[in-house]
């Protein structure tokens, strides 16, 4: 059997083995790629070039459109070259990069959205104290806190995982790298070295779940009070968005992560894994402007204004 020292690459999960339908999934794979380039990218512009939008939510909208980019940017290229190239190859070194950005930029994200639940909390619960608590330093620092957080968790997640020795092979059940396949390549019992740091992330992680739950109880009961149906329908109308994101995430992570291992098989996996790697990124941008009609007004005051621009330079 090889070991760590002796692999130098390892071979990914194809979708599909003819030649038709790799390029069926490369041209899938690229629709939905500049999907989610576009949508995460009229965010990033409205908000970034809008001064009505200058706000805390919008804020962390805009870091949230930027970790989908980095997210769907670490997985589907990979998979689009592969398809398109007819190759499972991926090397060792891209393999490590790919579950040290995966992992940084899920778990942020996660972070992030944490913070993203104390912003409606004290937006519709302390709305006196909103400007105090939230102001532009503030929001920063748990900003930073989220995507430092991240980064540190996926440091320690890849240096644990790719510090262990390799006895099963080089093939990856899986379209892309991710721990639990890299874990089960690994020699039998030195995998338990790496269950305690994800004992503890899943720790974190649950605690995080936790608060969001406990915001959303505190949200619920304060606009339930609230006298005015156009107040209760504002409050969660800019609640239902973050609400929606952040149960697409965790219910897609629960599915590929917690289902039985009698239900278990390569393309079940496969299909579950994009669920949870693809769709969210893709999915968030028009969840988001769905029913944000600040949001919907910027992006098409962009894109009247770029198509004028190109109209009359």
């Amino acid at each position: 059997m090889p070991n760590s020292s002796s692999v130098r690459e390892f071979l990914l999960l194809a979708f599909a083995d003819t030649r038709e339908l790799q390029l069926l999934h490369f041209a899938l794979f690229l629709g939905i790629y500049l999907a989610a380039l576009l949508g995460n990218g009229l965010i990033l512009s409205a908000v970034a070039c809008d001064h009505r939008l200058h706000t805390p939510m919008y804020f962390f909208l805009l870091n949230l459109a930027l970790l989908d980019l980095g997210c769907i940017s670490t997985t589907l290229p990979k998979a689009m070259a592969n398809a398109l190239w007819d190759t499972r190859a991926i090397s060792y070194e891209g393999c490590a990069a790919q579950i040290l950005f995966l992992v940084f930029l899920v778990v942020a994200e996660y972070f992030l959205l944490t913070v993203m639940a104390y912003d409606r909390y004290v937006a519709i619960c302390k709305p006196l104290h909103y400007g105090s608590l939230l102001g532009s330093r503030a929001c920063a620092q748990m900003a930073a806190a989220a995507w430092g957080s991240g980064f540190l968790n996926a440091v320690l997640h890849t240096a644990n995982t790719f510090s262990l020795p390799l006895c099963q092979g080089n093939a990856v059940d899986q379209f892309f790298c991710e721990i639990p396949q890299i874990l089960k390549l690994s020699c039998s019992g030195a995998y338990l070295k790496e269950f305690g740091v994800v004992v503890f992330s899943i720790s974190v992680l649950f605690g995080c779940s936790v608060f969001i739950v406990i915001s959303y109880i505190q949200i619920l009961r304060a606009v339930l009070r609230m006298p005015s149906e156009q107040g209760r329908h504002k409050a969660f109308s800019t609640c239902l968005p973050h609400l929606a994101v952040v149960s697409l995430m965790v219910s897609t992570g629960m599915c590929s992560y917690l289902k039985p291992p009698s239900i278990s098989s390569p393309s079940l996996d496969l299909v579950v894994s994009f669920l949870y790697s693809v769709v969210p990124p893709a999915v968030n941008p028009l969840i988001y402007s769905m029913r944000n009609q600040e949001l919907r007004d910027a992006v098409r005051t962009l894109v009247e204004y770029t198509i004028l621009r190109r109209i009359h330079p």
